[in-house]
């Protein structure tokens, strides 16, 4: 009971910040998340949901999306954007489920760290070998990422099964080892606290030790994490860094450093291009809230599935200074929109405002990434700290929920700054 509630008390505190940042419109598409029972070893009970896109070609690629605790399959894929990024590029995607108590997976017991030992892991390799027979899925493209809970389970699977996946993608996680514990608890707050530094070599070798038979190469690794993370602080960025340059033989000399975003610090080791062997980004400000809006994207470009190059950025089309994308996802009494402003004027914005009038009897309930104000009626959104200053030809995103009374027409009109945007 006590681990229980220790583990409530450290992450579970965190969820409502964690769902806030996550939180985007599930994709609009035929295709649905589905439950699969019976696809292999599973030690612990995992539950496994799929989502298949329509259209996926022959030999897709598969990415395991981890959820954080509490959490579930079903709200990572309602909560993040990866199956609207799946119906674009074309790949499946798997939503492994915690049972335990606080829904968090194990990523401390000496079965989890060991390759083939037991624990999460098993279940979570047993659904990617279900997917890869079921679908023919390619296994030189898997894929995982995770944010909190699912950022540890990132860095364990791609230590320990290195033959399995081909890159990940760590939201808000720890070193893996960094966690470990041999008195059956799942929690260490040493690690939490960014309190457990070694040595890279020290962090490279449990890696190695977790499949001493493996002779490959080895997963390429991305890791995000915000300064103000007090669930998983910030010191388990820098841990992690020095284990994944260390197993890829790395200095901790950084090919590339840039800034994406003014709030981004983007290093790149091995190779300054879109997919170098380690890349970490450190989020200045940001909490225990990992991804925010886009994140999504750079990941998928970090694993090659897109075919985009985030270091350059895209060429601002010609026409006015803005372009909007507004989807809604409805239901019958209520419905959540996810809008997109993007700047294709020649001067970056430090700050936006973007004006549009709801249809009647559509109220908005609450919002993300932006504050919105009325509730109805003529609504103004104005930008968060994190997200005002837009370059030419990038993006900000923000989405809201609200209750209709049957009519959910789309705004026809928007104005940023008060011009007059392209919709689309």
């Amino acid at each position: 009971m006590k681990l229980r509630l220790r583990i409530a008390g450290a992450l579970i505190a965190a969820a409502a910040v964690v769902v806030a940042g996550l939180m985007t419109a599930p994709p609009a598409a035929s295709a649905q998340l589905t439950e699969v029972t019976g696809f292999g070893a599973n030690p612990t009970g995992l539950r496994m949901h799929l989502y298949v896109p329509d259209g996926v070609p022959a030999r897709p690629a598969v990415l395991v999306a981890v959820h954080h605790c509490p959490g579930s399959g079903p709200a990572f894929y309602s909560g993040t954007e990866f199956a609207a990024l799946a119906d674009r590029h074309k790949f499946i995607v798997v939503y492994p489920s915690a049972t335990r108590s606080g829904s968090c997976f194990d990523v401390s017991s000496p079965q989890a760290l060991r390759h083939d030992g037991g624990g999460d892991p098993v279940g979570i390799v047993s659904m990617v070998r279900y997917v890869q027979q079921r679908h023919d899925a390619d296994p030189a493209r898997t894929f995982v990422t995770g944010a909190s809970s699912g950022g540890m389970m990132t860095n364990v699977l791609i230590g320990a099964y290195p033959d399995v996946f081909r890159a990940g993608a760590s939201f808000m996680g720890v070193p893996f080892g960094c966690f470990a514990t041999s008195d059956g608890s799942g929690w260490n707050g040493a690690c939490a606290n960014g309190q457990v530094v070694r040595t890279p070599q020290q962090w490279g070798d449990l890696v190695r030790a977790a499949h001493p038979g493996h002779g490959g190469p080895r997963p390429r690794m991305q890791i995000w994490h915000g300064t103000e993370d007090t669930t998983l602080r910030h010191p388990n960025f820098e841990e992690q860094v020095k284990q994944w340059t260390n197993v890829h033989g790395l200095t901790r000399t950084p090919s590339l450093t840039d800034r994406p975003q003014a709030n981004w610090t983007r290093t790149r080791y091995g190779g300054a291009g879109a997919m170098p062997p380690v890349e970490a980004i450190s989020v200045q400000g940001a909490g225990h809230s990992l991804p925010t809006a886009g994140m999504a994207a750079r990941v998928i470009d970090f694993f090659g599935l897109s075919g985009g190059d985030p270091t350059t950025p895209p060429t601002p089309p010609p026409g006015g200074p803005c372009r909007v994308t507004y989807t809604v996802n409805s239901w019958n009494a209520g419905f959540t929109a996810a809008v997109t402003i993007t700047n294709t004027g020649g001067a970056p914005l430090s700050s936006w405002s973007l004006a549009f009038t709801l249809p009647t009897g559509q109220t908005i309930t609450s919002t993300w990434n932006a504050t919105v104000t009325p509730a109805a009626g003529q609504v103004t959104a104005r930008n968060v700290a994190y997200n005002g200053d837009v370059a030419p030809g990038a993006s900000a995103a923000f989405g809201f929920q609200a209750t209709h009374g049957g009519d959910t027409t789309e705004p026809s009109a928007f104005a940023l700054d008060g011009t007059a945007c392209t919709v689309t």
